[in-house]
This record gives C-alpha cells, sequence and structure tokens, in this order.
C-alpha cells in the first residue's frame, strides 16, 4: 500500500470513527423505535450509487454509508466480515447478527426509514430477512452490456469472466423478483428515461420517501467525470467503448442465456 492509499484509508476509518461516536448516544434513545429497513439489490456498475443518493435525499432516510460507493459492506468491521474475502461466494456463511449490530451502529435510529445498498446483497436476501425480519427490497438491473463494460474497464476482467459475472447477477435478481415480496423494480434506464414515473412509483412504494428529490446533480461514480452530475443515461457511450473481439466473446455467453435477457427485455446486440 503506498502513502496515499494509506492516508485516505486512515482517513476513512477516523471518518466512519467519529460518525459511530457522534451517534452513540442520540441513537440510545430511538434504539427501540420502529423502523423500515431498505436494501437495494443490484448488479455492481448499475447505478446503485446514484439510487442510493437519490433516497438519502429524502429528510427520512439514513444510510449507513454516505462516502465513496456507499456501500454497507466496506465499512469497518463489516468489511473484514463480507468485502475482502471470497464476497461473491454464495454459500459463504456470515454473522448477520454482528454486521446487523454494526450496520445499525451506522445508522442515525431517530429516522424511519434506515438505508443500505450492497451490491452482495443481490444473492442474500433470504439471509436478510432471516436477520432484520420485514424488509423492503428495490432491485435494479441494467442493460448487461453496459455491466459488462463496468466490470472489464473497473475491475480488470476478461470479457468472458464479465459476461459469466453479469449472467449471474441476472439470475439472482429474476429469482429475489419471482420468489419473494414487499420488491419493487425497475431498470436504470427507467430511471434515468423515464426519471419521474420511477420517483413517483418509489413514492407510492414507500410513504416516508414522499420527499425524495431527483432534480438536481449527484456524484456518482461513472467514467466520464469525477464531477456530480444531473441524472444521465451512460449506457450508450460504455457500450460503444467495448472492442468487437470483446463483445463476440460476450454474446457467445449472453447467447447461451439468451432467456435471462428475455425475462428483462434486453436484446442481443452487434456491430
Amino acid at each position: 500500500m503506498n502513502q496515499n492509499d494509506l492516508f485516505k484509508k486512515i482517513k476513512r476509518n477516523c471518518y466512519f470513527f467519529i460518525r459511530k461516536i457522534m451517534l452513540f448516544f442520540p441513537n440510545l434513545i430511538y434504539s427501540n423505535k420502529k423502523h423500515k429497513y431498505v436494501f437495494i439489490l443490484s448488479p455492481p456498475f448499475s447505478g446503485s450509487t446514484l439510487l442510493n443518493q437519490i433516497l438519502s435525499s429524502s429528510k427520512n432516510v439514513s444510510c449507513n454509508n454516505n462516502i465513496g460507493t456507499r456501500e454497507g459492506q466496506t465499512l469497518p468491521g463489516v468489511k473484514e466480515i463480507i468485502f475482502n474475502s471470497n464476497r461473491w461466494d454464495k454459500n459463504k456463511k456470515l454473522p448477520w447478527q454482528r454486521i446487523k449490530k454494526i450496520w445499525r451502529s451506522h445508522w442515525y435510529l431517530k429516522k424511519p426509514i434506515l438505508l443500505d445498498k450492497s451490491t452482495t446483497n443481490i444473492m442474500r436476501i433470504d439471509d436478510l430477512i432471516k436477520t432484520f425480519g420485514t424488509s423492503y427490497f428495490i432491485c435494479l438491473i441494467r442493460n448487461p452490456y453496459a455491466i459488462c463494460e463496468g466490470i472489464m474497464r473497473r475491475s480488470g476482467k476478461s470479457a468472458k469472466d464479465a459476461a459469466k459475472f453479469t449472467v449471474d447477477c441476472l439470475n439472482y435478481q429474476m429469482l429475489n423478483i419471482q420468489n419473494n415480496e414487499n420488491i419493487l423494480f425497475f431498470s436504470y434506464e427507467d430511471l434515468c428515461d423515464n426519471t419521474d414515473n420511477i420517483i413517483n412509483k418509489i413514492k407510492n412504494y414507500l410513504i416516508e420517501l414522499n420527499d425524495i428529490d431527483a432534480n438536481q446533480k449527484f456524484k456518482a461514480h461513472n467514467y466520464k467525470t469525477k464531477k456530480s452530475m444531473y441524472i444521465t443515461n451512460l449506457n450508450e457511450d460504455k457500450i460503444k467503448k467495448i472492442q468487437q473481439k470483446d463483445l463476440l466473446t460476450i454474446n457467445n455467453y449472453f447467447r447461451d442465456n439468451k432467456d435471462l435477457l428475455d425475462f428483462f427485455n434486453y436484446k442481443l446486440i452487434s456491430y
């Protein structure tokens, strides 16, 4: 770890330590308050950070992680359990009561909505329900080619590995939608292109979110800029960045799993 990365790690850990201290006594007061747990279920690189920021614009929402990718699985104490080792192993046994305790220490318990966005939750909905009881799930999906582009560019994976991982995520999300209640599902494309409609669906899903504001700039990770920007569909530009040889590899895998693409109304593409 270089000096710059070490400084960022120390700064990050100090931020979370101070946040926990500041929340400790207020949370004692509101520890018995009735809450609604809301979990974003989404593949990586699918707009979940943007969605997290939109939901967090409500005065009724407390997100357990307000920086970076805003994932609860990267909080100190949880990162070592989930994120740092085999986090995409769906059979990995996790100490959920311990995770819940840590997450609650980072939520402001005065708020009625407690929000978590951890990408690996997409395959752990049963554990979440068992641990947190009645919960609410906002499921997000994105054009699978755009997901692949993000995986290859930001995680350094091959086209084959990116395609396989994307198909796994599509399958997880399909099963989540088919087998569970209390789910609100929409696509990244609808969120960007039909924003008002999706925002109304969110408000109808949870009345406490009736004050969310999507008409502002958000600082979500994207390849264009590190600055804040209004909600924008970046799919076309992202998909154009995929090289032809990689697209052929991706299509070979997607073609064998066309039923999943059909379920989410996505089509095979080619140059």
